[in-house]
């Protein structure tokens, strides 16, 4: 990913910015620039799969894999910081926060309502306009439940299931199902 705008580039390689009005602002024009939410509007409002495939290369900004399905409508904050592996299944009403990186690796399925975010703002009451941004994983195999919520840093390891609402705070092991507020594990994947 070549990112041109040196605060991005702080925020993205883990870093912390802090946000006067001026920088707020390029941020903010940034993403609607970037989002550019007529692609949006447009690929919520597509029937074809070769359109929505379209719709979804320019908002991405490269070629997405044929065997991606996704159920619109779909929300992305960004949209260039979100890569997706082959045959993955995004259900209706996924919300992606992707300014700190968004990765889902292959066969990932996300059931409706899932919220991916990758960035977060600093707890410090005069602090807290400053974005922290860390990217989101979720590796090959994993499923999300319907109405999850991954948090900014989280990574979710193989084959993970995580139930519906949860709300993931801290990495996930591969081949484990999680769920609650916040998620805990309750066993390992079943294998047959």
């Amino acid at each position: 990913m070549t990112v041109g705008n040196p605060v991005l580039k702080e925020l993205i390689n883990g870093g912390k910015v802090v946000f006067d009005s001026s920088l707020q602002q390029q941020v903010d024009q940034l993403v609607a620039q970037t989002t550019s939410q007529l692609l949006l509007l447009q690929f919520n409002q597509t029937a074809t799969k070769a359109a929505q495939l379209k719709a979804m290369e320019a908002i991405l900004g490269y070629p997405v894999p044929e065997t991606l399905r996704i159920n619109p409508p779909w929300q992305v904050d960004l949209g260039a910081h979100t890569f997706i592996g082959e045959n993955v299944f995004i259900n209706r009403d996924c919300l992606f926060m992707d300014l700190g990186g968004i990765f889902l690796e292959d066969n990932v399925l996300l059931a409706p309502r899932v919220s991916l975010l990758s960035m977060n703002h600093a707890e410090a009451p005069t602090q807290r306009q400053n974005l922290i941004l860390k990217a989101v994983h979720i590796k090959k195999g994993a499923w999300i439940g319907a109405g999850a919520t991954v948090l900014p840093g989280v990574t979710v390891g193989e084959n993970a299931i995580m139930g519906a609402g949860a709300i993931v705070t801290k990495d996930v092991p591969a081949n484990m199902v999680v769920a609650g507020t916040p998620a805990q594990i309750l066993r390992p994947i079943k294998t047959s």
